[in-house]
């Protein structure tokens, strides 16, 4: 290592101990606006009303965006229909194609009288500072960052010297439109959320929702904006390039011509585009409640509050006979690896889809399930892992088992066919006691039924069937030939062999 990039770092790391967070006297204040039923959003997506319609209090329209190009046509159609509010809170937003035409569409809506309101994982941000700054320096925008990193070049110092605060993220997903309509699930913003890619794509879930439930969201929204780990962008950022910010948001021609062309293509072939299109959005009238952490979890300042787990057993109910758990980040621990061998012995059916290691964009994650992968199968539970380069035919109902070079993303719980749960959730210790987390109950055994019913159909035909044999050794059968395999199937060894490692590592508590 040279001398002068030793000095460089330690100068650095000095620097770092010495920066602190700026002060959030001063900050603005907003909140959401309850406004009448925007006249062009209501056009656009044509649900029914309490006033018009007769529709009870309490209901909310749902609409699943199960399909990647559904999910991206949606979020377009809420930032184009806009007419006064929007109000965006994400873990990831990457400046690729799709990121850049969203980043595109809020800047155009601004400019159109549009107030917007953008709260970003600070996590994720590197290398959009200049992108962020020229969106914040338009009139009607405002930028935040949650859980600010001070040192802008060299993040990752930032965890020596601030570590208890760092390691907590704000994992929540949501996009509301004029207090009218709003989206929230699984999916952050990048390519390989909206099928843009030729390259790994994320199988995963939203909703499109009106009614009751987006005030909630909005109500939400407001405490996260208003929260102490909240800031200014321009308090962190002093040094954005605006004009630099702008050139990057630019999406070249050879993108325009090659791959936006045909991504237009599939937008314009997709249902729910066709739907709007024809004023016949298939809008499913349920009982909707948000369920949300308190953003002082992320400050560890939540502690004596419910947090999502605890919110979610008292919304979801104990199931009674089944239970089917969709979960691309599977760390059960011990607490729950004996709570699921008491559900099964109480005769609760538990049915588990997770991703495979070839599948999985994390592998450390992969280590802290495999531990229990024997215990769970032991209690009699039915396991499945996610294929993650099966080939399926694009006619095909693929449920949330996406398409080829796929990894699972989605979060989904479905019990006794009665109710669901849908949102960024994970069951592994990071979301419980780490992340905060957001999600919708929907009340409805018509959808859960369905949901389940797709999943038990498409399920077998594309992920692996992991059971033991009579040796009790761990098999996997391949969801394409049958073919039986006792290795982890696709893995290289070497990936093998790191997962193994970490497996033994005291690092559960950070998966």
């Amino acid at each position: 290592m040279k001398p002068l990039y030793i000095v460089c770092l330690m100068f650095s790391f000095l620097l770092s101990g010495c920066l602190s967070l700026p002060s959030l006297e001063g900050r603005t204040v907003s909140t959401y606006l309850d406004i009448p039923p925007s006249s062009r959003l209501a056009d656009t997506l044509n649900p029914l009303s309490t006033e018009k319609d007769g529709l009870k209090e309490g209901i909310s329209g749902i609409y699943m965006l199960d399909d990647a190009h559904d999910a991206f046509v949606a979020r377009a159609t809420l930032i184009d229909s806009a007419e006064h509010t929007l109000d965006l809170q994400y873990y990831i937003w990457h400046n690729d194609v799709s990121g850049k035409i969203l980043f595109n569409m809020l800047h155009r809506a601004a400019e159109r009288g549009v107030r917007i309101r953008l709260l970003l994982d600070d996590n994720n941000t590197n290398g959009l500072d200049h992108v962020l700054a020229a969106l914040d320096s338009h009139a009607n925008i405002e930028v935040r960052l949650f859980n600010p990193f001070l040192n802008r070049r060299w993040r990752s110092l930032g965890y020596l010297t601030d570590f208890p605060r760092l390691n907590r993220r704000m994992h929540n997903k949501s996009l509301t439109a004029d207090n009218q309509a709003t989206i929230l699930g699984g999916r952050n913003i990048g390519d390989e959320y909206f099928n843009i890619s030729a390259d790994t794509s994320f199988s995963d879930l939203d909703i499109l929702a009106t009614g009751s439930v987006v005030t909630e969201v909005s109500q939400d929204f407001d405490r996260y904006w208003a929260s102490d780990s909240a800031y200014p962008f321009d308090r962190i950022v002093r040094r954005g390039k605006v004009e630099e910010g702008f050139a990057e948001l630019v999406i070249d021609d050879n993108e325009k011509k090659t791959v936006l062309a045909r991504y237009y293509n599939d937008l314009t072939d997709s249902k729910l585009f066709k739907a709007i299109k024809n004023k016949q959005v298939d809008w499913r009238y349920v009982k909707a409640m948000l369920v949300s952490d308190d953003p002082g979890k992320a400050l560890d300042r939540a502690r004596h509050k419910p947090q999502i787990s605890e919110k979610l057993d008292e919304a979801l109910g104990s199931p009674e006979q089944e239970i089917y758990l969709v979960s691309p980040y599977f760390v059960p621990t011990k607490e729950g690896t004996r709570a699921v061998a008491e559900l099964v012995e109480h005769g609760v059916e538990v049915t588990v889809l997770t991703n495979s290691l070839q599948a999985t964009d994390v592998a450390a994650v992969h280590s802290g399930y495999a531990r229990y992968r024997k215990p769970l199968l032991q209690s009699g539970i039915h396991l499945y892992e996610l294929k993650a380069n099966h080939a399926v035919p694009r006619s095909k109902d693929r449920g949330l088992t996406g398409s080829s070079s796929t990894s699972l993303h989605a979060k989904t719980f479905i019990v006794d066919k009665q109710r669901v749960f849908i949102g960024s959730f994970n069951l592994d210790p990071r979301s419980a006691r780490l992340n905060t987390e957001m999600g919708v109950v929907i009340e409805s055994p018509g959808l859960a039924e369905t949901m389940q019913q797709t999943l038990e159909r498409t399920t077998p035909q594309y992920a692996y069937k992991v059971t033991l044999d009579k040796h009790h050794k761990l098999q996997w059968r391949d969801p394409e030939d049958g073919e039986v395999s006792n290795k982890e199937p696709e893995a290289g060894f070497w990936k093998r062999l790191t997962v193994k490692i970490l497996s033994v590592l005291p690092i559960e508590k950070l998966l």
